[in-house]
């Protein structure tokens, strides 16, 4: 279950922010898609977070949007890692027409348990 973390520039217009966040779900499934957690191209809930916050007054970025992805290590998803987050980085460039940003993925090993 990836959790997505979407820093953005408070002038960022709300139409952006919305296909974004349509866009992430699938797209982030198919770039942490391995053998050990498939993706079938059905989301339910809990199989991704999404969560947006604006820059704060204190925050540096240089970026309109950073994406920082968080998924469960798999060797098989750590051993393309790079070519992971640049094929995510297209999609979302193409499905959102995003041009000044950012897409970090990290790995951690990690455990994740939720409700039915």
């Amino acid at each position: 279950m990836p959790l997505v973390e979407v820093t953005y520039a408070p002038q960022l217009p709300e139409e952006t922010l919305r296909k974004l966040g349509d866009a992430l779900p699938h797209a982030v499934s198919v770039a942490v898609e391995c053998p050990e957690e498939p993706y079938d191209g059905d989301l339910r809930p809990g199989d991704v977070e999404v969560r947006f916050r604006p820059l704060g007054p204190f925050d540096r970025s240089g970026l309109d949007v950073v994406i920082e992805v968080r998924s469960k290590f798999f060797p098989s998803r750590a051993e393309n890692r790079q070519e992971r987050v640049e094929g995510l980085h297209a999609d979302i460039e193409r499905a959102v027409g995003l041009a000044n940003f950012g897409v970090y993925l990290s790995l951690p090993v990690a455990a994740w348990e939720q409700s039915e």
